[in-house]
Order: structure tokens, then sequence, then C-alpha cells
């Protein structure tokens, strides 16, 4: 690291316990510092403007979750990455997980068979005091483009693209003007067999955060969130419990269960090696800023499903 742009006090502090240089602005940190990439972990409105004025110097960014506040500024991130040839990674850390990738292992060996469906469930509480930051109350700040975008994104990579949203959204436990519950049905065309599976995300104490041990912040429960079932099996995440018939076809016959050892590692971690290797040139980018807007865009068209009451239909 060669230095930290922010300004606020905290920040300023942040650096000087880590070591590093301070600047009050990220103009300041790409002439004194002299980097070779950075990390945008700014406002998401302000996310469009810094990330194109590091890549129309020729410099790499990751851009943290969302990609964006709006499509358009997404794809202004992805027309200068694609015009200056300069890498442009979305901060979509779960992907970067060992759980996901073993996941995605098992789906594309065709052990689940044809996808049909996928539930999951983030159901948690938070505390009150995390309202306490006006921007949390307001449009925009809830569940759906914090939380779920995450869910979003991982089911997008494991599944492919959505094709539509629908959604039922309610504020009736907190009675603020954003969002504290939903369920969402997303439909993702099954391009092998012309046929359709629906992914849905039901809710908002099952949740990957809890359960998949990603963060020292949130107590570890050994339970699942996620259940994705196929024609011959289903598998479960974060535990990676593949349940299936070995001996007859029905709900007749037995269930075996094969527990794999869960995959530990820190995703973060994970995701800034990737970052250095593609910057290196020693890898493809695994969620480049045309995944980070497709996400976005999943992600902003539950909103208008739950207001228009119909689906919407992804323009992919």
């Amino acid at each position: 690291m060669v230095g930290i742009a922010d300004p606020t006090p905290e920040a300023e502090e942040l650096a000087r316990n880590v070591g590093v240089p301070w600047f009050a602005n990220y103009g300041q940190m790409m002439e004194v510092a002299g980097p070779r990439e950075a990390m945008v972990a700014t406002p998401n409105v302000t996310h469009a403007r810094i990330a194109m004025d590091w890549m129309t110097r020729g410099l790499p960014v990751i851009v943290e979750k969302p990609i964006a506040h709006t499509i358009e500024d997404a794809q202004l991130i992805c027309d200068v990455s694609r015009n200056n040839g300069v890498a442009a990674l979305v901060g979509h850390h779960r992907r970067y997980n060992p759980i996901a990738r073993r996941a995605k292992e098992v789906i594309a060996s065709g052990k689940l068979g044809r996808p049909v469906a996928a539930t999951v469930l983030s159901t948690w509480r938070k505390p009150d005091a995390y309202f306490d930051v006006v921007w949390r109350r307001q449009r925009g700040g809830g569940p759906i483009l914090i939380n779920l975008i995450h869910d979003i994104d991982l089911l997008r990579h494991l599944f492919g693209e959505i094709e539509t949203v629908q959604a039922i959204v309610s504020n009736a436990v907190r009675g603020f003007v954003v969002e504290d519950t939903g369920a969402i049905t997303l439909q993702v065309p099954q391009r092998r067999s012309r046929h359709d599976h629906r992914v849905r995300l039901d809710g908002r104490s099952l949740e990957w955060d809890l359960n998949a041990g990603e963060s020292k912040h949130f107590p570890r429960q050994d339970a699942d969130a996620y259940f994705l079932s196929g024609t011959e099996a289903s598998i479960t995440l974060p535990r990676l419990e593949i349940w299936e018939y070995r001996r007859g076809r029905g709900w007749h016959d037995s269930l075996t269960v094969e527990r794999t050892a869960l995959h530990k590692a820190c995703p973060y971690a994970e995701q800034w090696r990737h970052f250095r290797a593609l910057v290196e040139g020693r890898a493809p980018p695994r969620c480049a800023a045309l995944d980070g807007l497709r996400t976005l865009e999943a992600t902003l068209a539950v909103h208008t499903a739950a207001q228009a009451e119909r689906p919407v239909r992804m323009s992919n």
C-alpha cells in the first residue's frame, strides 16, 4: 500500500497507524505516491467519476460493490475500461470464497442434473443503532442494494444471467421509507434445454454472512442459507451437503447425504490476490465491470418490479 486518500480525520489516523502516507484527496495521491492500481471504496455515487479518473491514466481499479449508483454510471465504467484496455474489477467478494468455488464446480460437473430451483434465505436482525445513520433509512440504503446484491451476484455466478425479476417488498417492521423485508423470484433461462428454472430469494437467522464465516464480526452458525436443487441431486451452502438418491428415484426411497469439508479462506484476501494476478496479466477477471453492471441491473430491477407489481425483464 502506498497511501490512503480520504478526507476524514479517521482515515488520517488509520494511515498513521499502518504507516502509509495520507492524502486529503485521491488526486494528490495520484501525483505524489505514484500508485500502480487502486481500490475505490467511496460512496456509491462517486464510484464512476473516481474509477474513470484512474483508468484514463492507465491504472487498473477494483471498485467496491455496487459498481455504481446507476446503470448509466456503471456503463461508463465499462466503456472506459474497454476503450482504454484497463482492468476494472468489482468487489463482489463471495465469488472468491472456496465454498462458492466448490459449488460452481459441482454444478458445472452436472452432478445436480438439470438445475430446477434455488431457495436462498436471508433472515437476520440488524441492531437498532445501525439505523442511526440517516442514509440507511432512506431509499437505496436498505437490504436490497446493501445485502441482496451479494446473493444476486452469487446466483448469477452459479447459474448464469437473470431473465426476469418479480418482487414484493415491505417496510412494515421498522416503518422507514426504505424496505426491511422482501420476497423475490428470479427466472434464469436454461439454455441447454430451452426450459426455465426458477431461482427464488425468500425473506431477509439463516443468512450467508452468519453461516459462511467470512467475517469475524458475525458469530458463525452451523446452518445453511442456500438450497440449490436439480433433477439428480441438491446441494446446500455453505455446508456443501449433496443430497441424492443413490438407490431408487423417488420420495419413497432413502436419500443419502455427502458433506464436503468446509473450505476455509478469507474471500477478501483471495480477492486481492486475484486482483494482483489480474494486474500482472496472470488471470482473467473473475468479476469484471460488465459483471458488476449486470448484477446492479438485476438488483435495481427488484425495486422496479415491486413498485410496478409486475415482472421486469432484463436487457441481457
